[in-house]
């Protein structure tokens, strides 16, 4: 999924305000030479100098011509990571990216590989029969070739609707069949829509029965016409005036709500969290931020300081890819699967973020630096929220006995962005707990990508919001690449499943049941799934690390909600592509080459090219006893529609939870204070 024309201009500041004009680049948003932040650290996120740099010494490159389009240039973190983790200011930097190409005149990919110390392009590689992301110029040039296709007006004019009222808005095209191969075209399947005004939601007026395909080398059209479906005829406006229209659905004839007080979160004394450049330190907890243009937030070195040192628990940790596969078995949906991160780019597509609507409280931001297709460097302001929140009790016990009573709250950091991919918004949220807890949560919410029927019928796959508006059932799938570090890199992989004790000597009375802990040895062992007959969990040990209590040092991964197993058949085209999500939990040795769970190049691809199942497979008798290990963690949500989901969804939440297991003597938050607000001194005061 990718956002309509008018959503990209108003993101990123580089596309032009109406069709007919030439794709530019507003000069405020593009950051010049020397105005960057020194780099202090190999993690650093590239700044606007190094992107500069970089597109400079491209320019240089014999196969690197002007009219190519630059992809996503992206920082290569450097594979040592006890040179990472020690690092000190006056050792040597390693400063190198890689910067993805496409030639629309050969129809070929390129890498590069560009040193920024020593200033020179160290490698190209060409990719054949690749398709690398769609790009915000692509989007640009196909919309005004829509606007003067034949094809395209020709169906309009079948259902007589001008080209002038249309919006497209675009969307990656799937798998199909071989016509589809990235080694023939690089293709997408934009939707059509009507909007009746400047301020109408144009999702609500879909053009059904369409099935567009654009050629992004060549630029040609097709349109395929399967069915004249009535344009759906309310409105589905979601802003203050909006609302109050009788045709709107909802209809709120007094408009927003006046009896909603003024909620407002004050620290007289600052947050309890520091920012210092890029590294985050909050109530013993330590970590750097990271952002690229493909992953958007990265979280590196994660450590906390415990027993007089800092102790190391994740190395890296990013969402690896995301899949939007639909179940609408109509010929205008059937196609319809995106990977969000491969295929759209979330860092492209993240918002800047406002105080008091998208982050509440005493906050912190963090910009990040993009670029654009000219690779030019580009700011995002207020990329990154940091801050606090309460969220209730963290532990409390009431003595009877003695009449006394021992109370905590509880306090998290959290770290966020939002990022908009078309119809879609995804908030990706990391949550730091006092007790040593991480936990991540993805927030789902946005507009259903809609489907038009006549008035009457019902969908078969699928749930109807409004008159002649239905929105396809379909699922969110996230993988989230998790590169641990949990004292050292020596961790093996253990499942966890709760049995019951048969009947005998051990179990007389029958009401015996047990942890039982099997180790994970290779990596072809490590391919799971959720059990929740068995309360299914995985731990991550350091064999070589014991506690107090002569146990391996440990973390458990717990999901924060049911399991989501991929419901299209294994055999479809849809099945193919559906690979990361076969299985919950993968786990792998460290390669520095995988880091996407649908591979480096997932747009158009049937699936079985690259990825975590084939980096399963390839390695699949590797031993993952006391090694660096990687686990693939993929989790997700039904999204069966309902009528509530329209016009915008309210948030849905899905994530995991990663919790301390033996890592510390104790429980890590028994040395939080009380907090007695002063209102309420009088009334704690006999506790």
């Amino acid at each position: 999924m990718m956002e309509s024309t008018e959503q990209l201009a108003a993101n990123s500041s580089q596309l032009p305000t109406h069709p007919d004009e030439k794709a530019m680049v507003p000069p405020s948003n593009i950051i010049p030479d020397g105005v960057s932040s020194p780099i202090k650290h190999p993690l650093d996120p590239l700044n606007a100098d190094e992107m500069n740099l970089t597109t400079r010494l491209l320019a240089t490159s014999e196969s690197f011509q002007s009219y190519m389009r630059i992809i996503n240039i992206i920082l290569n973190e450097p594979t040592d990571k006890e040179y990472v983790r020690n690092y000190k200011p006056n050792d040597l930097l390693e400063r190198s990216v890689t910067a993805v190409v496409r030639d629309p005149k050969g129809r070929t990919t390129y890498e590069f590989v560009v040193d920024l110390i020593k200033k020179t392009v160290e490698n190209c590689t060409e990719f054949k029969g690749v398709q690398p992301s769609l790009t915000f110029d692509e989007m640009i040039e196909a919309d005004i070739t829509l606007r003067s296709s034949e094809a395209m007006l020709a169906a309009l004019a079948k259902r007589n609707i001008k080209i002038e009222d249309v919006v497209f808005y675009p969307f990656s095209s799937g798998y199909r069949d071989e016509r589809d191969s990235p080694a023939k075209r690089r293709i997408f399947r934009p939707y059509a829509a009507v909007r009746k005004s400047e301020a109408d939601n144009y999702y609500a007026h879909h053009i059904d029965g369409l099935v567009i395909t654009v050629d992004l080398d060549s630029f040609t059209v097709e349109v395929e016409d399967h069915q004249v479906i009535p344009l759906p005829p309310k409105s589905g406006n979601y802003d203050p005036e909006g609302i109050k229209a009788p045709d709107n659905v909802p209809y709120f004839p007094d408009g927003v709500r006046k009896d909603l007080k003024p909620f407002v979160i004050t620290q007289p004394e600052g947050p309890s969290f520091q920012v210092n450049d890029n590294v985050i330190s909050w109530q013993k907890w330590r970590f750097r931020v990271g952002f690229n243009v493909r992953e958007a937030l990265t979280i590196n070195m994660i450590e906390y300081f415990d027993q007089n040192r800092w102790r190391p628990i994740l190395y890296r940790a990013a969402i690896s890819e995301m899949w939007v596969p639909y179940g609408d078995t109509s010929a205008g949906h059937s196609y319809k699967n995106a990977f969000d991160v491969g295929e759209a780019g979330m860092g492209l597509l993240t918002n800047s973020l406002v105080l008091g609507c998208d982050c509440l409280g005493e906050i912190r931001y963090l910009d990040a630096i993009l670029n654009n297709n000219r690779g030019q460097a580009l700011l995002v302001k207020n990329a990154i929220c940091i801050h606090e929140e309460d969220t209730g009790i963290l532990w409390k016990h009431s003595e009877f006995v003695y009449q006394r009573s021992q109370c905590r709250r509880a306090r998290r950091l959290v770290v966020s962005c939002i990022i908009t991919v078309g119809n879609y918004e995804y908030g990706l949220f990391w949550y730091f707990m006092l007790d040593g807890t991480i936990q991540f949560e993805a927030k789902l919410t946005g507009i259903i990508a809609p489907g038009a029927i006549e008035n009457g019928k019902t969908p078969l796959s699928g749930g109807l919001v409004a008159e002649g508006v239905y929105g396809p059932h379909h699922q969110h799938f996230f993988n989230m690449r998790l590169d641990w570090m949990l004292d050292g890199v020596k961790n093996s992989l253990v499942e966890v499943n709760c049995e019951t004790m048969p009947l005998g000597p051990d179990n007389p009375a029958g009401n015996g049941w047990i942890a039982k802990e099997t180790v994970l040895k290779t990596v072809g062992e490590a391919r799971r799934l959720h059990d929740a007959t068995k309360g299914r969990f995985w731990k991550i040990i350091n064999p070589q690390v014991k506690n107090h209590v002569n146990q391996p040092v440990a973390y458990k991964l717990t999901a924060s909600g049911p399991a989501c197993y991929p419901l299209c058949d294994i055999n479809s085209t849809q099945g193919g592509r559906s690979a990361l999500t076969r299985y919950h939990l993968w786990g792998t040795q460290y390669h520095p080459d995988e880091l996407y769970a649908a591979g480096r190049f997932p747009n158009q691809c049937k699936g079985d090219e690259d990825g975590v199942a084939i980096y399963s497979e390839k390695h699949k008798n590797d031993s993952l006893v006391e090694c660096d290990l990687v686990t693939w963690y993929t989790f997700g949500v039904n999204h069966v529609v309902r009528p509530e989901d329209w016009p915008v969804m309210p948030v849905e939440t899905v994530g995991f939870r990663l919790q301390p297991c033996g890592f510390f003597a104790g429980s890590a938050a028994m040395d939080v204070p009380p907090s007695i607000p002063k209102c309420h001194q009088g009334a704690c005061a006999k506790h």
